[in-house]
Parts: C-alpha cells; structure tokens; sequence
C-alpha cells in the first residue's frame, strides 16, 4: 500500500522522507508494527487462509458430502432419526479424519517454508537488518545489492553502478540504469530512472532506497491479476484431474442406472435416492486430497532430512518423475571455489602484473559477490593504498567483462579482466617480453595457449589496460586496450561426483551441463567425472540454429558450453518438447526465466533472491548427491500415493459393481445407505496409513508417470476380481445358508470389508506379498479393521447399523472365500504386471 498521493518519482527524497515520517536511520520496530496494521503485510495476493476452522470446513466441499448432509437432514423430516444420526456420524468421523490429517500436513509445510524464505535487508532502529519481504512497510530504507529483489516500489536515494532487470515490467531485454534525481509526474514507466519497482531484481551495483509503496498498490500490484497466473500444471495434476473425470463418468453412468432400476422395481424412492448417493460415496476415494497432501507432506519432511526443502509441494511428483537434470558445473560437479592457480603472459611466462590488474579490478569492483573475485583478492599480496578507485563498468552477460578505473600518481588506468574472447575483442595490442605488439600479430597463438590450458581444466580470465586521461569511462571506452595474460583459475572436481553421476544413472536420471565457460574446460571436466561420449553444442551454434534444428539435435548433445543466460530457457524448452522431464539446478540473476520453465526449478539456499524465490526446490547444500536421495524420495511420495489410488478404486470399484449387480436381482436393497457409507468409512482407515509404507526398490529404480489408462485397467481387472468372490458370497448366503435380508447384509459387510482390507498387503506392492514388508502401522490398521468388521455384528453398535450376529458356518465360508480371493489376487498381480509396463 501507499502513503503518498503524489507521483513520488517526481519528488525530492527530502519531501519524500517528511510525507512518510521517516528517516534515513529507518523505522523504528514500534512504528514498523503500527504501519503493518495500517497498510498490511507486503503481499501481492492474500495468502489463503490455513487455519484450523478453514480447514474442517473444507472437508464439506464435496458435491456427494452435501448430497447426504441434505440426505440426512431429510431423514430426520421423515421421522428415520437413526438412519440420520449414523449419515451424520459417518461424515463428521470422515472429515475429522481428512481435517487431521491436512493439518498436520499444512503446519509441517510451514515450518519447512521459514527454512527459504525471501529477506532483504532493512535499516530499522538505525541498523541494517535482514526481514522478511513481505514485513517490508512504506518508509522503510532498504540496501540493495546485485540479486536482490526489490521489495515495493521505491525511490532512489544512494545509488553506484546500480542495473534492474526489469523485463517482468517493461519487457526490456537488457539491464536499465538507475539513478538519483527527480523526474517529471508523467515520466512513462519504462523512463523512471531513479524508481526501482516491485518484482524487478538488481543484476549490478549496490543501492539504497525508501520504500514508498508496497503489495497491490505497487506497479507490479496493480498487474498482478493478469501477471499471477496459476503455475502451470504438473504431470501429477493432470493424472489426478483425469482420474477425477473417469470416476465421475463411472460413477454417474452407475448411479443413474441403479437409482432408475430400483424405482422402477417399485422400491422406496428415498431408500433408493440414498442408497445411489451411498454408492457414490463408495466409488470416490474421499480421502485421496488428504491423501496426497499428507504423502506430499511426509515425502517433504523426509527430503528436509536430507537438506532438500520443498517450497511447492505437488513439484515432489516431478521430482520423481524426472529423467533428465541441466545443471551448470560450477559447485554441483566442481568444488565450487576457486582458486588463483597461476597469473601468466602471453608467452606462459608468470606475470606479476597480470595478477596486480586482476587485484586492483577485483578489489575495487561493486557488483555481486562472487568467488572468483574472492579467489583473486585472497591471492593479493600488493599494497593496493596508492590506488584510488574513480569509475567502473560493471560486468554484464553481454560484454561479459569489467573495468575498473582507478588513479595513482594523477593518472588513470583502466584495467579491465573477463572471458578472454570478449576481452581480446576490446584489444588492439598485447605486450610481450619484448615489449608492445599489435594483437593481430599474436592472436592465433593467444588463442592456441587459452585452448590448450582450457584442455587441461584450467578456467581461464584475460587481462587487459589501458592509459586514460578522462575520470570517467564507460563501454564505448572499452577498445584500443592492451592485452597482458591470463589468470589461470582451478575448481577441481567433487571427490565422489562419479559415484554420485552413476547413481543418478542408476535411477535413470540423466545429466546435461549447462554453462557459460568454453568448450574446452566444459570437455575436461565432463571427461575427469566420467560422463560417457561427450558431445559439445556452443552458444554461438545455439544462436544460429533455428528450434526446429535444436529439436533434432538436443537429445545429442552432452554438454552446453559459452551459453548466453537467454539459451537456457530455450534449451529445456526442447528437452521437454521432445518428451523428458526436466530439472534444472540454476541460484544465478539471470537463471529465473529457466527454472520457471523446467518441470522441477531446483536452487540453493545460497542463491540470489531471484533464483530462491523462482524455484520449486530448495537444497540447503549445491551438491548432487542430496539430489540422488531426494529422487528416491520424490518416487517413494508417487509410489505411495498410486497405492492409495490401486487401493481404492480396486475395492470401492468391485464393491460398488457388486452392489449394483445385487440391487437388480435382489428383492431387497443388498446394503443399507448407511450401511455402504460404513463399509467407505472402513476400508478407508489402512489405505491413511499409506505415508509410512515402505517401498520396493524397484518402484524407485526408474522416473515413473501418470498413466490413467494403466489405473483404469487395474481397476477393471482387480475391481471384477473383487466382483467374482462377492457374487460366490452371495451364493452362499442365499443358496447354501438361506440367509434373511439382515444376515445377507450383514455376512456381506464381513466379506467386503475384509476383503478390502487384506487386499491392501498384496496389491501394495508387485513383488509376492510375502516378499514385501508393510509398515508396522499399515499392518496393524489392517488386522484392526479386519478383526472389528468380525466382531461388529455382534455388539450394539453393530445392531444400530442394522447388523445381526452371523454363525460360525458362514465365517468359515467367508476365511475360505477371503483366503481365494487372496491367492487369486497374487496370481492375477504377476500376469497383470507382465502384461501391463508401467
């Protein structure tokens, strides 16, 4: 929100300061608490609410929930107080089960959530502090260095060779300049030079600035209906929508059906009416949603443990899924910290002034920290006193180089290092140790010498000056300079990176790197880890290629070297064109627009604000092999959640078809509404144990999808199974024991209850079931279930269900039904899954 009416672009920052009672030394935390109440947390959106009455009261979403509260509601009208009292029950204990479980669910994300969220850096009490974004209030000071996002709309009041991105606002493509001064009230966005905007981030210099207006009265506020779109859909999503439309339409088609047979046999339209709606019930998995969150949660918390923090939950699906990972090398492959291995001219002779250009350029840089600069000053032994720093350029992915001008002795150097083609470019000559030659003369063997030392992993960085009489300089400065050497630079390789790369293979996740170094270096390091025939695609190539070549060629390609940031994007968008999952590992300015377009946005803790806040996956650590176990855990969630869905719709499916079946022949109704809505209610309490199941390792060994058609036809075949010793129940009870209504009701609650659960143990896994250990919770809920569902006819809350007690006879008929329905379901899971790949 806002406290000043006026274009404040247009205002001097002392008027600004006096309109929002602030000053240079911030807010103090008082007044910070106080505006929070006035203008209200730093959001462009309002966060949906997760608190505990939300959160029950969602339970009751369901069109089919509210069909049989209003069932209910009628029953009571129609003086059935019991029938009502037993709907009511079994829905309230249905949701109070869902609500449990979301719950813990939704407070587990959060606490997982604080680990990365987004801060900046605040002046508050007089000190800079790091806050939380969306704590951030008109009249706050805010310090701005490269990689920042910018937390409201501002106005600059300190600025040095301060670039925004500000392509989410203007479309620009390249970096605008800011600076302080007061401009026209009807400056057009795109020309306010001293207003740094909301959603934009700092891609060089450092500033600072007084916050003016934050959340939706921001520019990037004001678009955000039409800029914050709904992510896009992951794989998982989309199985999930598509599995809802195919219950929908078997459900509907057998509901209608039965509810018109029934009526027309002449049976009560209300028993009917809620007998089909029961049956609807019985279809729908209710649980799934709770399901799925709480598989999502569990999976989250065991990927935490391995220093992986998930920010978007249904992305732990992806990460399961994936099978292919674009990564740079730089701290994934290599160690990443660099080291000063040599300064050397062109000749390879060492070069003391090579490195003292490289320190006088590193030391007095502004941009964003990074660890070559570091590398260079921890390698500096000059007094670099004498020296006064006067102007810089700062580095750019264009130019990719920086100069710095600095003065000594009333004169000016301009000394300028960077990737040694796009520093030779800006050179005329090159001294030797026979003094100054014409670059012309030497560029071949120049050349010769970067790619033999790149050859041998080997990072390499020129270094160039020049003698200037200006005190400012600028790009168009940068030509008619005079080459000196290289800085040799060395990140070796990550000690176990090839056990790491195996695994990864092993789990059928393959590797591309992705980087901005030659082709040289990239070809060495991916030799020394051992990524097996090596194939080089480079930027230039990538510029001239249309996507239409880069489609037939990308699948090819091993390794990406000399990208501009703009090819990443463009290159997962052909590795998922061509069908792969793709991950991609990027914590640089310039990698947001990639990691929003891979399926699985993987950053670092340490990343800059832009690249956090972009990515679905946070590692606490830039190491890979966290990343082999959060695959593993992202295709246990999957592996869990599909045995909920087998589960559900293998039983409720045969149920329901049973009933259906029974309700035609039968002269009475083959379970009660509130009869089937128990049987739900059972079957579901093993499939909540699910989260803590284990899981074969074969179901861990490659990325697997989503496949509806596979789930429909486990349904067909395992849902008729069911059906066939259902119906040889029936059999028994009317042919062999002449059962009454009550008794067939009741023998067949038994059967299908028991039935339901037991099958859990064996369709849970795809080895012999004896193989496969369950969770100790999963076989406890399902001896619990089974053992009650025996024992319920015979006490009184069984008679309030409309149960009576069974003999002896027929539940030794039911072990002996139950028992084949077991041994059938082993036999037909091994032909089902030789038959079906999945």
């Amino acid at each position: 929100m806002s406290a000043v009416e006026k274009p404040f672009w247009s205002v001097p920052s002392s008027e600004l300061f006096e309109q929002l009672q602030t000053t240079p030394t911030g807010l103090a935390n008082d007044e910070v608490q106080r505006r929070l109440s006035s203008y209200g947390f730093n959001r462009l959106q309002e966060k949906k609410k997760a608190d505990a009455i939300t959160l029950f009261l969602n339970q009751f979403r369901s069109p089919l929930v509210l069909i049989l509260l209003f069932a209910a509601i009628l029953s009571i009208f129609l003086q059935d107080p019991i029938s009502a009292t037993i709907i009511l029950v079994i829905v309230f204990v249905s949701s109070i089960l869902g609500f449990w479980q979301e719950r813990g669910a939704t407070d587990a994300v959060k606490k997982l959530l604080s680990i990365v969220q987004i801060n900046t850096t605040a002046v508050r009490n007089g000190e800079p502090s790091q806050i939380p974004l969306e704590q951030i209030v008109p009249g706050d000071v805010v310090i701005l260095t490269a990689g920042n996002m910018v937390p409201g709309d501002c106005t600059l009041i300190e600025g040095r060779d301060l670039f925004l991105d500000e392509a989410t606002l203007t479309g620009e493509t390249y970096p605008a300049e800011k600076s302080v001064g007061v401009l026209v009230p009807d400056a057009p966005l795109s020309a306010r030079s001293n207003t740094l905007f909301m959603g934009t981030h700092v891609v060089s210099g450092t500033g600072k600035a007084l916050v003016v207006t934050t959340g939706k009265k921001t520019e990037f506020g004001k678009i955000s209906e039409s800029l914050m779109l709904k992510p896009p859909e992951t794989g998982f999503e989309r199985g999930v929508r598509r599995f809802g439309y195919l219950l929908m339409e078997i459900t509907l088609i057998m509901v209608i059906a039965i509810f018109a047979v029934n009526a027309y046999f002449g049976r009560p339209i209300l028993a009917s009416f809620l007998f089909s709606v029961a049956l609807a019930v019985g279809l729908t998995p209710q649980l799934l949603p709770a399901i799925v969150s709480v598989n999502l949660a569990h999976g989250a918390k065991e990927m935490a443990k391995q220093k992986v923090i998930v920010k978007r939950l249904v992305s732990i699906e992806n990460f399961g899924s994936m099978n292919l990972l674009c990564s740079d090398k730089t701290g994934t492959l290599t160690e990443g910290k660099a080291e000063v291995h040599s300064t050397i001219d062109i000749e390879g002779n060492a070069s003391e002034k090579v490195l003292l250009y490289a320190c006088l350029n590193a030391n007095f840089e502004s941009g964003f920290a990074n660890p070559i600069d570091d590398a260079i000053r921890a390698k500096s032994t000059f007094d670099l006193a004498p020296y006064k720093k006067v102007d810089e350029v700062p580095y750019d992915f264009v130019r990719k180089r920086l100069s710095i001008l600095v003065s000594k002795d009333n004169g000016y150097i301009m000394t300028t290092k960077g990737a040694v083609p796009n520093v030779l470019d800006a050179c005329a000559q090159a001294e030797t140790t026979n003094g100054v030659v014409q670059i012309a003369d030497v560029r071949e063997k120049i050349q010769q010498r970067f790619e033999d030392l790149s050859r041998q992993g080997f990072r390499l960085l020129g270094v160039a000056y020049k003698n200037v009489s200006a005190d400012r300089i600028s790009k168009d400065q940068e030509t008619q300079m005079t080459f000196l050497g290289f800085l040799l630079l060395f990140d070796p390789p990550k000690p176990m990176i090839k056990n790491v790369l195996q695994n990864l293979q092993t789990l059928g996740v393959s590797l591309k790197i992705i980087t901005g170094d030659n082709r040289f270096i990239a070809a060495s390091l991916s030799t020394q880890v051992g990524l097996p025939g090596l194939r080089v695609l480079t930027g230039p190539e990538l510029h001239e290629m249309s996507d239409e070549a880069l489609l037939n060629q990308v699948n090819d390609t091993d390794v990406f070297a000399e990208v501009d940031p703009n090819h990443k994007e463009r290159i997962i968008l052909a590795f998922k064109k061509t069908g792969h999952v793709v991950g991609f590992i990027g914590d640089g300015i310039n990698d947001a627009s990639a990691l929003h377009a891979a399926d699985v946005g993987i950053s670092v803790n340490t990343a800059v604000d832009v690249a956090k806040e972009a990515a679905d996956i946070v590692l606490l650590e830039k190491d890979l092999g966290v990343l082999v176990q959060g695959v593993q855990d992202g295709r246990k969630t999957f592996a869990n959640t599909l045995k909920y869905v087998f589960m559900a719709v293998s039983a409720n499916f045969g149920n329901m078809f049973s009933m259906a079946g029974a309700s035609l022949f039968l002269s009475f109704l083959p379970l009660l509404p509130t009869q089937v809505l128990l049987t739900n209610l059972m079957t579901d309490f093993p499939e909540m144990t699910i989260p803590t199941d284990s899981v074969d390792s074969d179901m861990v060994q490659k990325p697997r999808r989503w496949n509806v058609k596979f789930i429909r036809d486990f349904m067909m075949t395992f849902g008729l199974l069911s059906s066939v010793f259902d119906y040889a129940t029936f059999g028994v009870l009317l042919f062999i024991l002449h059962a009454t209504a009550d008794q067939f009701r009741t023998g067949w609650f038994i059967e299908s209850v028991a039935s339901a659960a037991l099958i859990v143990l064996i369709i849970r896994t795809r080895q012999p079931f004896f193989r496969s250990k369950p969770s100790k919770y999963l076989l406890f809920a399902t001896l619990a279930v089974t053992i009650g569902t025996v024992l319920l006819p015979f006490t009184t809350l069984g008679t309030l269900f409309g149960f009576v007690p069974v003999s002896l006879t027929f539940l030794l008929f039911a072990a002996i039904i139950v028992g084949l329905y077991i041994l059938s379901a082993e036999l037909t899971k091994q032909f089902f899954y030789k038959r079906e790949r999945f």
